[in-house]
């Protein structure tokens, strides 16, 4: 009898088995996080530089992220490990204050993400434009771009003809079969060849030394303080921000991209109990890992939690249990595979010629402050504030322009009507006191609002001038056709914003 027809079987009556319970879609998620634990190993260890730490506080880090977001995650198929930008953060504090301290903020940052994730701040996700977006991607694609070039400096010139060979494999391969993913192809083949022909070239040894044993769980060695807290709170709050950020704009990716929805909640409230149970187990926290989701999602197909969690198990398997092996990997084959993940992940039909003409000049701008403010301060963070506020200003000054007034005067000139088309905020309320008649207008002013709205106080200060100046002048402002939010603040605010009030 096939396997397949036994697997049903294994999983009790009345229970709904898990996605991945299928033998083709199981193999799928077994491969896809073993070539994304091979691609964790360099990159936990390279941030684990940054921050100033010993490789193996990256690697475990790495793997509890890993198999706890795995369970108590919103987003299936995410892959969240040891990030560079939760590095940056927390890099200074352990420079001035020592590991204990890093600890203390990977642990308070987990319980900020908790209660934030409570708040709701997964739903300010919707305030974010598509050209912010797509200005995120590029630029992620980008900086993973731009990470493997140390990697190609100042050495041998047997790297350059292996990672060609690399990147073909990847090309090709999945011409042949998608059986096996092209990257893990890849890896083996160009390990087998540089060990086998004793080619000399950097490997993912060269970065640092494995771990031997599993991470022992521990509370971090600092006194339990109030200035211990406020020393390590402002730390944990920006690597709470920093890695809710990064990882609610990576859950939004992963949806659009295989066109299922999420729980931004969930993935918030997640984060934080993942970098809580990191924090216990002396790691050095972390967020979604853009690079190693693409790879999972998008080379390997990978599309349910088993893969993340495998991701993080065969990283520990490989560093304790095959760590000689995992060391001869040469990084040119895992330069190869995130430089094919960068053209994967760029968003080519973005910068198209044809894109160009057509997109708005203020939908490109954004884009493009989005991708030159991530990849100058190399924080995604950055990028999306700056990108998400240039898309508010060049709005306002959008829809400022759309707010109208046309006056008709009665036959006999006794009344004018003043009919207000737009919405009105404190950027068009401003040109709106200067586009009536004062000194020629009759006796009675009629101003129509029946197809404009009022947002803010700004717009209530700009009607009460307006009348202002026709009282001073004996004139009677009419107010008409307000709908009833608008009337509602124009009831609550008019006569209360003058100055002295």
């Amino acid at each position: 009898m096939p396997s397949s027809a036994l697997l049903p079987s294994l999983w009790p009556r009345g229970r709904r088995r898990p996605s991945w319970f299928a033998p083709k879609v199981l193999r799928t998620e077994v491969l896809g996080g073993l070539v994304v634990a091979l691609a964790l190993i360099p990159e936990a260890i390279s941030f684990s530089i940054i921050a100033g730490v010993d490789p193996a506080i990256g690697l475990f880090a790495s793997f509890t992220m890993a198999v706890t977001i795995a369970i108590v995650g919103g987003r299936p198929a995410m892959i969240s490990a040891a990030t560079g930008a939760v590095a940056l953060v927390i890099a200074p504090l352990n420079r001035e204050h020592g590991f204990g301290y890093l600890v203390a903020a990977v642990i308070l940052g987990g319980v900020f993400q908790i209660v934030l994730g409570g708040l709701g701040v997964a739903r300010l996700l919707r305030f974010i434009p598509r050209s912010v977006m797509v200005g995120f991607v590029n630029a992620l694609a980008i900086l993973v771009f731009l990470a493997q070039v140390p990697e190609l400096r100042d050495v041998p010139w047997a790297v350059y003809p292996l990672v060609a060979a690399g990147l073909a494999l990847m090309v090709f391969f999945p011409k042949v079969t998608t059986v096996v993913p092209a990257p893990l192809v890849s890896i083996v083949i160009l390990t087998t060849i540089t060990v086998a022909a004793g080619i000399a070239v950097p490997t993912v040894g060269d970065k640092g030394a494995l771990p031997s044993a599993l991470p022992v769980p521990g509370l971090p060695d600092v006194p339990f303080t109030m200035d211990t807290l406020t020393t390590v709170a402002p730390y944990a709050f920006a690597m709470a921000l920093v890695g809710l950020m990064e990882s609610l704009m990576t859950a939004k990716l992963v949806d659009d991209i295989t066109d299922t929805p999420s729980s931004k909640t969930r993935e918030s409230v997640g984060q934080g109990v993942a970098n809580i149970v990191t924090g216990f187990f002396g790691g050095m926290g972390g967020c979604a890992m853009i690079g190693q989701t693409m790879i999972n999602v998008k080379v390997s197909g990978a599309r349910t939690r088993l893969s993340t969690f495998l991701a993080g198990v065969f990283l520990m398997v490989l560093c304790i249990v095959f760590g000689p092996v995992v060391s001869e990997i040469p990084m040119a084959a895992l330069v190869a595979v995130m430089v094919m993940v960068c053209f994967a992940t760029f968003d080519w039909h973005s910068i198209a010629p044809k894109t160009l003409k057509r997109m708005p000049v203020g939908e490109t701008t954004v884009m493009v402050v989005t991708v030159a403010c991530v990849v100058a301060t190399h924080n995604l963070a950055v990028g999306v504030v700056a990108g998400s506020v240039t898309a508010m200003v060049i709005f306002a000054m959008r829809v400022a322009h759309l707010a109208e007034v046309t006056a008709v005067t009665d036959p006999d000139h006794t009344t004018v009507v003043y009919r207000v088309t737009g919405e009105l905020f404190f950027a068009s309320s401003n040109d709106l006191v200067g586009q009536f008649n004062y000194a020629t207008d009759p006796d009675r002013v009629v101003i129509d609002l029946s197809a404009a709205h009022i947002w803010d106080a700004s717009s209530v200060a700009a009607l009460d001038a307006i009348e202002t100046k026709y009282a001073q002048r004996g004139k009677k402002v009419e107010i008409t056709g307000l709908n009833d939010p608008s009337a509602h603040l124009h009831g609550k605010l008019s006569g209360e914003l003058a100055a002295g009030h």
